[in-house]
């Protein structure tokens, strides 16, 4: 086993830079407002919150300026209400506005740090998630390059899951201040939890850095991210969180910029990356499983997206899809975030026939379909 240790001052390589990692939160709690929507057993779901990565980040990185993870900007949002770029790396909406839409709750969740919040969207769910954020808290203070054939630019991350952490503090007292604390711990402890992260470790962090990959194999490296992720449920747990869904990582290999940059001239999914990610699933399931034993609490659940996705992409005519392997932004091959743009990119017009937005990211068909498979399988 190689060392687990890295100085992140001597890291010289570079990655594509996606902005996957997704820790999904959302809150069950019996209250008296009018979005609840009776759950079994018998309980309510007041409000969904999320902590994660760019797939579930709806626009906390906005006002960063040192990272490249954002996209508050045209063409993104296209399909958002209005055509309004929002901060969210997709066209239009996100998995967890569909589940927050299905529990009739409201439809979509705004980003916690969007300046134009109101004080009543902080009763019904906000997402903590930021673009650039990993399970190894390196990876997010790692420098991130946007790759094309050459690295292009080097910026940093977006808000690190601790730091996430730090901001559900802060709303945590704001509730307190709003509902008083006996109500507010009610929330919290009915309430759902999801997280999503994972990606950005695997793509960026792990396979993007030859200088980790000369200090961790692949079995020491998905061992620390598994461990940082039980420890982050545990946190939640400490908060007095009841109900935690921690989602495993999709299948990266299969995204186009994955494609692109290791697939081989026929861009095919990379095996490598897909095994990691495989390797990373089963060992956070057990780790959950593990915590859920000798907490003695049965609700902090491993939540799978990886087959769910990775269907999709197999069987696309299934679903509607016929593009599988460009995103629907620019050429699809490399373009995410900030090259994805209104003046140096075009956008397909069909895009519910594309399985990938931009060169990480699902599309809102997408999002919608993992959705439904999230409530057949788990609601």
């Amino acid at each position: 086993m190689k060392r687990n240790s890295i100085n992140i001052h001597h890291v010289t390589s570079f990655s594509s830079s996606p902005f996957w990692c997704v820790f999904f939160l959302v809150l069950l709690c019996k209250t008296s407002t009018n979005a609840l929507v009776k759950q079994p057993p018998n309980e309510t779901t007041p409000a969904i919150i999320v902590f994660g990565d760019s797939i579930v980040d709806a626009g906390n990185n906005d006002d960063i300026m040192t990272t490249l993870a954002r996209c508050n900007y045209p063409p993104y949002g296209i399909d958002f209400d209005g055509g309004i770029p929002t901060g969210r790396f997709c066209n239009g909406k996100v998995a967890t506005d569909f589940i927050a839409e299905k529990f009739g709750i409201k439809p979509s969740i705004p980003a916690y740090r969007n300046p134009n919040l109101k004080p009543e969207d902080l009763l019904t769910g906000v997402t903590f998630a930021s673009g650039g954020a990993g399970y190894v808290p390196f990876t997010t203070q790692l420098s991130t390059y946007l790759f094309i054939y050459k690295p292009l630019l080097f910026l940093k991350g977006g808000i690190a899951l601790s730091q996430q952490l730090k901001l559900f503090e802060e709303y945590v007292e704001k509730m307190k201040k709003m509902v008083g604390e006996e109500r507010t711990k009610l929330i919290i402890k009915n309430s759902l939890f999801m997280v999503i992260c994972g990606s950005n470790d695997i793509t960026n962090t792990y396979f993007g850095l030859p200088s980790v990959q000369q200090q961790y194999d692949v079995a020491s490296f998905t061992t620390l991210m598994a461990d940082n992720a039980r420890s982050f449920a545990q946190k939640l747990h400490e908060y007095g969180a009841r109900r935690i869904q921690v989602f495993g990582a999709p299948p990266v290999g299969c995204v186009p910029s994955q494609r692109t940059l290791a697939g081989g001239p026929t861009r095919n999914c990379v095996v490598r990356f897909n095994d990691a990610t495989k390797l990373y699933n089963v060992k956070l399931a057990a780790n959950l499983g593990s915590l859920s034993r000798t907490l003695g609490d049965k609700t902090i659940i491993y939540v799978d997206i990886y087959d769910s996705l990775l269907d999709i992409i197999l069987d696309p005519r299934q679903y509607g899809f016929k593009v599988v392997d460009k995103g629907c932004c620019g050429t699809g091959l490399i373009e995410v975030a900030l090259l994805c743009n209104n003046f140096a990119a075009d956008v397909c017009p069909n895009r519910d026939e594309y399985v990938f937005w931009d060169s990480f990211h699902p599309t809102e068909k997408t999002y919608r379909i993992m959705a439904t498979k999230y409530f057949e399988r788990y609601v």
